[in-house]
């Protein structure tokens, strides 16, 4: 009887729902497309009319996150923590929160926080076997913090074995960076290693490459770059080789025809400008010697960007040859 009376009001609040579930959706695939200030205003306007709904304010914590307004995020983290203490995600994140608000301030005041950060990492990985985040948090809290305030090579393995049990390929990433970051370079290559024979990302190649950089290796650096190019063929890894044969002077003919793809295939996304290009190839070709070749390229990089400090004193180089 209600419905045959008012079915016009009806109507309008069935439709009125319809937008603003629309609405919330598109926040959502706009959160997804990491356009956070677009899909921010509409998770405040929802939280004004749901002002208790968790995953709006978890989407909310999780856009200040990203913006690095931690104070923000926290404010949004802690009460989930404390209506939901069983939920690994909300410790993770709260815990994470509070880990990049301690990097933010001085060491004095930080102190404060290490033991609330241990807390809730711990209860998230206590809470969830499978969480990989809250392990990789763990492995960089104890190995990063002074042991006279909790810090512990012993605990970091712990959960790079932990780690290693839910993905092999990140135990072997994990374990290897504890022991690059304690001055281990052979164990770090070995774990590497099989890293790469485990999984054979783009990313575990990078983890070897960078080692060797970082430990005077260029030709084995080159090498591995190489061999992920082969594996991969990501345009990105011709300007990494590049850039490797540029800097240590090695194997001119590869680094050349690896800028050139890298220039002939360039995208956005490949993140790198071609103006650093421009530049690895003047640098090559001021190692070959080939003055005129090095300021053809070099010239190409400033006239993209004028003020390329490095490409301004390198062209300086350049010239004195």
């Amino acid at each position: 009887m209600y419905a045959m009376k008012y079915p016009f009001l009806i109507l309008l609040l069935f439709a009125g729902s319809l937008y603003g579930q629309s609405n919330y959706d598109r926040a959502v695939a706009l959160y997804n497309q990491e356009r956070f200030s677009e899909a921010k205003p509409i998770f405040l306007q929802y939280l004004d009319q749901n002002p208790t709904d968790a995953k709006t304010r978890e989407y909310l914590g999780d856009i200040a996150g990203y913006a690095e307004e931690w104070d923000t995020a926290i404010s949004y983290y802690e009460p989930l923590v404390e209506e939901d203490k069983n939920n690994a995600n909300y410790h993770f994140k709260y815990g994470g929160a509070l880990g990049m608000k301690a990097l933010s301030i001085s060491r004095i005041r930080a102190l404060s926080y290490v033991g609330d950060i241990k807390k809730h990492f711990e209860k998230a990985a206590k809470l969830d076997p499978n969480h990989i985040e809250t392990r990789w948090a763990l492995v960089e809290y104890y190995i990063q913090l002074p042991g006279i305030i909790g810090g512990s090579q012993r605990k970091a393995i712990k959960y790079a074995n932990e780690l290693g049990k839910i993905s092999p390929v990140d135990g072997h990433l994990a374990n290897g960076y504890i022991a690059e970051y304690s001055k281990r370079p052979k164990d770090a290559e070995r774990f590497y290693k099989k890293a790469i024979a485990v999984g054979g990302s783009v990313h575990t190649y990078e983890k070897l490459t960078n080692l060797y950089e970082s430990t005077n290796q260029p030709k084995k650096a080159l090498e591995t770059a190489h061999s992920c190019l082969k594996a991969h063929n990501r345009n990105q890894l011709h300007y990494q080789i590049g850039k490797i044969a540029a800097q240590y002077n090695l194997d001119a003919e590869l680094g050349i025809n690896c800028l050139q793809k890298y220039i002939e295939n360039h995208s956005v996304k490949d993140g790198v400008p071609k103006d650093w290009a421009y530049y690895r190839l003047a640098q090559i070709y001021k190692n070959l010697g080939q003055k005129q070749e090095a300021l053809q390229w070099i010239d190409k990089a400033l006239s993209d960007r004028p003020d390329f400090e490095e490409a301004i004193e390198e062209k300086q180089a350049i010239l004195s040859l």
